[in-house]
């Protein structure tokens, strides 16, 4: 089975109006949940209460976060885990099995594979093992993880999978996904216009 790790912080997502902003993101922590649980296990790092209900409902793993940052959280989930595995962000609502399938490939390979967003983070992650895992995040991660995959010897992949690379961080966001996101945020976005 092949471990995805998805960190979740609480507060989160302060771009998004207020009024919906945890709704939101539970919603799209649900779906990327789901997405991981299909396509073979999922941990979940979290310090908040809420998303660790979402994780319970899926039958998800919990790991508390450290609080130290994104990084930490991700390194944190990895703790414990032998082989390769995937770390994709819970704001990435129209990702499907499919897609983390396509991501594991290059770790399969003993390769690091990333998904970049369109402002050059990092949205997931592939890993041949989790010793190859830095905590990156930020502005220009994209850049750096290939620069520490180059470092570390290994083959690195940018990979397009379109569904990982759309990610949510304003209201503008949330109309250009739509449709294609997945059915909890869909049935969200549905209920909202609705209102």
């Amino acid at each position: 089975m092949f471990p995805v790790v998805v960190p979740f912080r609480s507060g989160g997502k302060t771009r998004l109006p207020a009024e919906i902003r945890a709704e939101v993101a539970l919603a799209m922590l649900g779906d990327v949940l789901e997405a991981a649980v299909a396509f073979g296990s999922a941990r979940l790092v979290t310090d908040d209460p809420a998303g660790a209900l979402v994780a319970a409902e899926l039958g998800v793993e919990v790991v508390d976060d450290p609080g130290e940052g994104q990084g930490a959280a991700v390194a944190a989930g990895l703790d414990g885990i032998d082989g390769p595995c995937l770390v994709v962000n819970a704001d990435t609502p129209c990702v499907r099995p499919s897609d983390l399938g396509a991501l594991a490939v290059p770790a399969r390979a003993g390769a690091l594979g990333l998904v970049a967003a369109a402002d050059g983070t990092t949205n997931a992650l592939a890993l041949p093992w989790p010793e190859a895992f830095r905590p990156l995040y930020g502005p220009g991660s994209a850049t750096q993880f290939r620069a520490h995959a180059q470092a570390l010897g290994l083959v690195w992949h940018d990979l397009a999978l379109p569904n990982l690379r759309r990610d949510v961080d304003t209201a503008a966001d949330l109309e250009r996904i739509g449709p294609k996101a997945g059915p909890r945020t869909r049935a969200l976005l549905q209920a909202i216009e609705a209102a």
